[in-house]
């Protein structure tokens, strides 16, 4: 496992983390108030989660976490390498009255070392470019689902991903190969002229559909719901996209293609 490549990503997201914070003095209050960070597709696909027990694989700052614990039901753990990210979490959670858990591990280490048994496994929005290991990783999802469990993901689409902000083709679309990077960036302030410079470079991993389900496959998961959108929740990827809400599609004039995927495989009894 090439947990080195982990390590670097996990001192630049301590560090992003931060930068990201800068731009949200009020984030507390606003989840005090009764915020609910999920969007619409989120809470249709995981559905009511009253008693069950989930995992929140790459958790960020707990934000989806603290909503999915508080709208949804969910017994919520959040997992996540980032130190600062963890005790942002922690913070949140404890100010908002969430009984939600965060654990600070790479997940590949937590997938070896969790004993509990999950009904949902969820992960969203930019985590798969950060798994060296594709197949390590659905196989560790496998692992802490229970029979019949479900693993929920929706993340942005891999076709998206080949292209800089520029739409100049960039970046493979399969096969994982790595990206080493200036570091994670400020994109909660939509730095697109990079006036933040993070400290420690990153690790990017470029996985395609095929190397996704095939590896969810391989791990014995059986899918049940695959999807594609033609918008992005919750993020402007690039300057000249529209927003409707929370979504952001193309301009009207470019070619309509894939910018989100979901998926829903389920664990066999």
């Amino acid at each position: 496992m090439p947990n080195d490549y982990h390590e670097s990503n996990r001192l630049s997201w301590n560090t992003a983390t931060q930068q990201h914070h800068s731009h949200k003095p009020d984030l507390i209050e606003r989840y005090q108030a009764g915020y609910n960070n999920l969007h619409e597709d989120d809470m249709a696909l995981l559905g009511d989660l009253t008693g069950k027990k989930v995992a929140h694989l790459q958790c960020n700052d707990g934000q989806d976490t603290v909503s999915i614990a508080k709208y949804l039901g969910g017994d919520v753990t959040g997992i996540d390498i980032s130190d600062y990210a963890i005790e942002s979490a922690r913070k949140l959670a404890a100010a908002t009255n969430t009984p939600a858990t965060f654990v600070r591990s790479d997940i590949f280490d937590w997938f070896q070392q969790n004993e509990a048994a999950f009904d949902v496994v969820y992960t969203s929005y930019g985590t798969l470019v950060w798994i060296a290991d594709i197949k390590a990783w659905a196989a560790g999802i496998a692992r802490v689902l229970k029979p019949g469990g479900r693993f929920v993901i929706i993340e942005f689409h891999p076709l998206m991903g080949m292209y800089e902000i520029d739409w100049s083709l960039q970046y493979d679309y399969m096969g994982g190969k790595i990206i080493e990077t200036g570091g994670v960036g400020d994109y909660v302030g939509d730095d697109y002229e990079g006036a933040f410079k993070n400290t420690h470079v990153a690790y990017e991993f470029c996985w395609g559909m095929a190397d996704i389900i095939s590896a969810l496959l391989d791990a014995g998961l059986q899918l049940t719901q695959f999807k594609e959108y033609d918008y992005i929740n919750g993020w402007q990827r690039f300057p000249q996209m529209r927003s409707e809400g929370r979504k952001f599609y193309l301009p009207e004039e470019m070619v309509k293609m894939a910018l989100m995927f979901s998926i829903i495989a389920t664990k066999p009894e």
